[in-house]
């Protein structure tokens, strides 16, 4: 299948997302952005009311407000222009999952074998311009065998055109080399004092000489706009390995009418991973706004699931993130990580009398996804390691289980460990010996029995200064409680630490 693009050009996307964060301003005034450039400030953006009055990006902010005096003026913020960029793009997937942001101000869309969805790809690209006109976006686009060619017709003409394949050099020859190839103003300049305005004063040259005086990256432009060099885009996300896509005919704002939906789209995609034999590990609910905005609610799973109804109870909570507003037009589910999986194994414990160990596997593994919707869910691994608080790590419960280092429970050890060890007080008869007599949350204890010491030596391989050596007792109260206290610190000077609690 021929491969075809969509591009976007958006020459106005830094003050057009300014008004849509401050509808407030007027529209009858000019808008720009500036941004300090040495000693002057100059205009990094103009919207078209500005650029009508004779303003341009690159021009002194003093000589701005002379030409027009109610000009409204905000800083430059690159970072929140290529977020508004990066979500827009995330936008353009409700015609493909293959977008990606075009910085500055562009987008480009893999629209290969999509486009029959909206009845063409004029059609297509017509829905994508008004869309984003209808909440404030000033939009050019064209459609094209090459993204690069689609591209510079988007920046280079206004009609919008959709141009078939293989005629790309003849299309673009045409067009001025400043928005079809989008080369520094120096290079610029010094092409036009050689006459090469056009790209097809390009086309009419040597490469050598080109090449030698302009560098490759010259010629790497012009031949991906007139499609020598055809280069795949990167896609704002990884394209999803299935996927469930609804358009709703009239907007939905209430909480059944997304569930509807969901498990309309679980069932799709549910049958779709059965047929595939495969189980979703990770997977995304888009919804798109009638305003534009685009929302995402995600799960995981600790194994490759495909029952709608475990999915269903795992999205429950979550759906109450998502905010309607004036409502929903479409929504997309979205498998981002697969596995293979054979039949699904019904959830029934027990087989003839027997355990079934993959049932209880499955059980399990439904009765963690649930809990992990709530809090995090780890399992406790041992590691070799004799200093109490490095003996222990948590990790994914599904991961296999862990080995248990040699000589790992030789030692007695608290089953509370304390994140971080209290100071205790406590009563010496003898230097260096055990205590008789520890205070604890301002009460005194008589100790009942005393076990230890186990000297601890610091691990000096962990190359952390400070460290002293640690002497444990096992301590038991008078009223059955038993301790792990510990002595540590500089000779003469002890500290006592209660470091956990023993069964």
């Amino acid at each position: 299948m021929t491969a075809r693009y969509l591009a976007l050009y958006l020459p106005s996307l830094a003050t057009d997302r300014i008004r849509r964060a401050e509808p407030g301003l007027p529209r009858s005034l000019p808008l720009a952005t500036w941004e300090p450039f040495g000693n002057r400030r100059v205009l990094t953006a103009v919207d078209s009311a500005a650029a009508d009055v004779g303003l341009r990006p690159g021009q002194a902010l003093a000589d701005a407000q002379a030409i027009a005096p109610d000009l409204l003026l905000r800083p430059a913020d690159p970072a929140g222009d290529a977020r508004a960029l990066h979500a827009l793009a995330l936008w353009a997937r409700r015609y493909t999952p293959l977008t990606a942001a075009d910085p500055p101000d562009g987008l480009l869309l893999d629209i290969t074998g999509c486009a029959h969805l909206l009845g063409g790809e004029a059609a297509l690209l017509r829905d994508a311009l008004v869309r984003l006109r209808q909440v404030g976006i000033t939009t050019r686009g064209a459609v094209a065998g090459a993204a690069a060619t689609g591209a510079a017709l988007a920046r280079a003409r206004g009609d919008n055109p959709v141009v078939v394949s293989g005629i790309e050099a003849g299309v673009v020859a045409p067009l001025l080399l400043g928005p079809a190839l989008r080369l520094p103003q120096a290079m610029l300049a010094e092409l036009a004092r050689l006459g090469l305005r056009r790209v097809h004063d390009l086309l009419g040259q040597p490469r050598g000489p080109l090449a030698r005086r302009f560098g490759q990256d010259l010629l790497g432009r012009l031949d991906g706009v007139v499609g020598r060099r055809r280069v795949s885009i990167q896609p704002a996300i990884p394209p999803p390995d299935l996927a469930a896509i609804q358009d709703l005919l009239e907007p939905i704002i209430t909480r059944t009418g997304i569930d509807a939906v969901l498990d309309r789209l679980l069932e799709d995609l549910c049958a779709g991973l059965r047929q595939a034999g495969l189980g979703a590990r990770q997977i995304t609910l888009t919804a798109w706004r009638v305003d534009g905005a685009v929302q995402e609610v995600a799960i995981g799973t600790g194994l490759a699931m495909r029952d709608p109804a475990h999915l269903r109870r795992l999205f429950a909570e979550r759906l109450e993130r998502l905010e309607p507003d004036l409502g929903f037009e479409r929504m997309a589910l979205e498998a981002r990580a697969t596995e293979p999986m054979a039949v699904a194994v019904q959830p029934s414990l027990a087989v003839g009398g027997r355990r079934d160990e993959a049932a209880m596997a499955v059980a399990l593994a439904q009765l963690l996804d649930r809990l992990g919707q709530r809090l995090p869910v780890h399992r406790v691994a041992p590691v070799a390691s004799h200093w109490p608080e490095h003996a222990v790590t948590a990790q994914d419960p599904h991961d296999v289980d862990p080995t248990v280092p040699p000589g790992w429970a030789a030692q007695p050890r608290p089953v509370l460990l304390l994140r971080r060890p209290a100071p205790l007080e406590v009563v010496i008869p003898l230097p260096d010996g055990p205590p008789s007599l520890l205070r604890l949350q301002g009460l005194a204890h008589r100790l009942h029995r005393v076990e230890g010491p186990l000297r601890l030596e610091p691990e000096w391989w962990r190359n952390r200064p400070n460290r002293f050596r640690r002497d444990y007792y096992q301590v038991e109260l008078a009223s059955g409680v038993r301790l792990w206290v510990c002595r540590t610190g500089l000779p003469g000077a002890p500290r006592w630490l209660l470091h956990g609690h023993l069964p």
